[in-house]
């Protein structure tokens, strides 16, 4: 690993809470999280190599920390710059660039990491790098937000291509760090989000189940169809489609039953309760037509991926693996929906790398109402 800068120089890890524990009495007083789905303890216990009472445990604590996420990120205001769980979940740390919000992140039950920038000014660096040139953009694979370094990311086939794309997007070099990669991401054209559709002779993934007003429908990746196509399996039409810039669509389905269920483990169907999104270093799980049921951790939000049609903004990057016919589907972590598949690299023989495009932007962006149990 190359990296243009290391951590900023003052930069400075707050040792907070109890190390090694898992929740604080804070924590402790919430109401207990939700029962796991069996179909994603199995998967987690396969994909991620856990016991039962680990994958149990993992599921509950990251449950904890997207509320005290959640809560932090109003209370914190523009000096959140961000948050992230280790390696076992155990314990969720969140980052600001003001020392006097330390007790309010210690009163989540959280650690506490004082940084430079706000999450605000990563992502106005990591949007400067989307508006560079295109060529300056083609010598990299990938670009992101990474809260846990507080800097943004390139990754790109050698330093002197992705140290090119920054002098080109003219941001802060101590801003950024260079990784080379041989990664090369593609869109999964093959393509199912779940369960299958068809475009003509290509196959796709069902997202989730939606609904615009009395319409009913079915969210999915834009490079699956263009506005107007049509498919069959279940018969819709595309109503908005976005891609390249973004990767996401919408298809109505009129006569079709919505239903808030996504394709689990041996095709037991997981209950979608609703689309809060999951911190940095939770478990997610992916569905698609090709590969089914297969779990990964999230590693970062708010990615540029820049595939050979175009660049999409704003996905977030997992270790889950998929394969060609898995695009469209769903991810989902817990019993939250989390996004659509739109592409990697990889495989689920040799493991891989994918990006989804998360769901919360679609239902915005098309005034859709996700379907929910």
């Amino acid at each position: 690993m190359l990296s243009h800068r290391s951590l900023l120089a003052g930069t400075a890890l707050l040792a907070l809470c109890l190390a090694g524990t898992t929740t604080t009495a804070s924590a402790q007083s919430a109401p207990p999280p939700s029962a796991p789905d069996s179909s994603m303890m199995e998967a987690l216990q396969r994909d991620l190599g856990l016991t039962a009472q680990q994958a149990a445990t993992r599921l509950a604590n990251e449950e904890r920390a997207a509320k005290a996420d959640t809560a932090l990120t109003a209370s914190l205001g523009e000096s959140y710059a961000g948050s992230w769980l280790n390696a076992d979940a155990s314990r969720l740390t969140v980052a600001t660039t003001d020392s006097t919000k330390v007790s309010a992140i210690l009163a989540q039950g959280a650690r506490a990491k004082i940084v430079s920038r706000t999450l605000e000014q990563l992502n106005a660096v990591k949007d400067q790098i989307d508006r560079a040139p295109e060529e300056a953009r083609a010598g990299a694979s990938l670009w992101y937000v990474d809260v846990p370094t507080n800097t943004v990311v390139i990754k790109a086939a050698d330093q002197a291509a992705g140290e090119a794309l920054a002098a080109a997007a003219g941001v802060d070099a101590a801003a950024v760090r260079v990784e080379a990669s041989t990664e090369q991401p593609q869109p999964f054209i093959n393509l199912v989000g779940g369960a299958a559709y068809y475009i003509g002779s290509s196959r796709c993934s069902i997202g989730f189940s939606v609904t615009r007003g009395s319409t009913p429908g079915f969210v999915t990746a834009g490079h699956c169809g263009r506005v107007g196509a049509t498919t069959s399996n279940p018969s819709g039409t595309f109503q908005g489609s976005s891609f390249p810039g973004n990767d996401y669509a919408w298809v109505a389905t009129p006569g079709h039953t919505p239903q808030p269920w996504v394709r689990g483990s041996g095709g037991a169907n997981v209950i979608v309760r609703g689309s809060t999104q999951a911190v940095v270093g939770a478990s997610i799980c992916r569905s698609g037509s090709t590969t089914g049921w297969r779990c990964g951790v999230i590693q970062q939000h708010n990615t540029s991926v820049r595939y050979s049609q175009g660049t999409v903004s704003g996905l977030t990057r997992t270790t889950v693996c998929a394969q060609p016919g898995d695009s469209g589907g769903s991810f989902i972590s817990g019993s939250q929906a989390q996004g659509v598949t739109s592409g990697g690299s990889g495989n689920c023989t040799v493991g891989g790398t994918t990006y989804h495009q998360p769901v919360n932007e679609i239902l915005s962006a098309y005034g859709l109402t996700l379907r929910t149990g």
